[in-house]
C-alpha cells in the first residue's frame, strides 16, 4: 500500500517537478511561458491559461476540505475564469499555483495513512486516497492537453 508520502510525492512530480511519467510538469511547461501564448485560443480548444486555472481550481478547492472547510467546487463553474490580460497577471497566477499544489502536497504528506481509507468530505466521494489519486489523474490528462496546445503554437 502507498503512503502519504509516496502520495504526496507523485502529486509534486505531476505539476511541481517530475519528468517520469510524462518527461514534464506543470511547472516545466508553463513557467517560462509568454503569457499571450497561454490565452491564444487553437480551434475550440481551451486555452493553456484556461486549463492550468482549471486544475488550480480543483486543487484549492480541495485543500479548502483539507483545511476543514466545505466542498465548494463546482464543475460547472471550473472554467469560469477572468482572462489574463498581461505577463504580470500570468506570472502572479502562476504563484498561486505553484503554492496551492505544494499546499496540497503538504496535507497529504502530513496527513496519517489511516485517513487515505476514510471517507472524502461526503460518501459520495469516496475515500480521500481515492480523491488524491483523481486529482492526479486529472492534472495528467490537462497537462497532456498543454503541452500538445503547445506544440502547435510555438513549432
Amino acid at each position: 500500500m502507498e503512503n502519504t508520502l509516496e502520495i504526496a510525492n507523485r502529486f509534486r512530480e505531476t505539476i511541481l517537478n517530475g519528468t517520469w511519467i510524462a518527461n514534464t510538469n506543470y511547472k516545466d511547461q508553463l513557467q517560462n511561458l509568454d503569457w499571450k501564448i497561454a490565452v491564444t485560443p487553437v480551434k475550440n480548444l481551451n486555452t493553456i491559461s484556461l486549463l492550468a486555472q482549471h486544475v488550480h481550481y480543483y486543487i484549492s478547492g480541495i485543500n479548502n476540505v483539507f483545511k476543514g472547510g466545505s466542498l465548494d467546487i463546482k464543475d460547472k463553474f471550473s472554467f469560469d475564469f477572468p482572462p489574463i490580460q498581461s505577463q504580470v497577471e500570468w506570472q502572479a497566477f502562476l504563484i498561486k499555483f505553484w503554492d496551492s499544489a505544494e499546499e496540497f502536497a503538504s496535507f497529504v504528506e502530513e496527513m496519517p495513512n489511516e485517513k487515505l481509507d476514510q471517507v472524502f468530505f461526503d460518501e459520495k466521494y469516496g475515500t480521500c486516497k481515492r480523491n488524491i489519486e483523481a486529482m492526479i489523474e486529472h492534472s495528467y490528462y490537462h497537462l497532456g492537453q498543454i503541452v500538445l496546445i503547445k506544440k502547435l503554437l510555438t513549432e
